[in-house]
């Protein structure tokens, strides 16, 4: 199965057009990979999903996640269906991938993760 999901003759209709998962993991202090609600991603969701409604995005969920394993990139979301991913760290990084992304079709391109952003390699367990 390619990576690619496609809606079927036959399925409903989506209920939202695009879906934000936003990380909001809590790792504990001194984790090595360091967490994205240690870096303030709780707040730039609460932000995005009152920014969203305010300035009246329809069709667009805003939800929080658990981990969504760029920790080191944090605070980081991605929006579905395209799959992009993107690092926030202001309220500021938030409003320009509402009007840009969500609202305009565009993309933010400074902000996104790509295949050049992966997490280091899990290491092996002991024995």
């Amino acid at each position: 199965m390619s990576g690619t999901r496609r809606s079927r003759v036959g399925d409903p209709a989506p209920w939202f057009e695009a879906h934000v998962f936003v990380c909001c993991n809590r790792r504990p202090d001194g984790h090595k990979r360091g967490s994205c609600a240690a870096k303030g991603s709780e707040a730039l969701r609460d932000y995005m999903k009152a920014r969203a409604k305010e300035i009246g995005l329809k069709g667009i969920r805003v939800n929080m996640a658990g981990c969504l394993d760029r920790c080191e990139f944090g605070p980081t979301l991605v929006v579905y269906p395209e799959g992009v991913w993107y690092k926030i760290e202001t309220k500021d990084d938030v409003d320009e991938v509402l009007a840009v992304h969500l609202a305009g079709g565009g993309r933010v391109a400074r902000l996104m993760l790509t295949e050049a952003h992966v997490p280091p390699p899990k290491e092996a367990p002991p024995g």
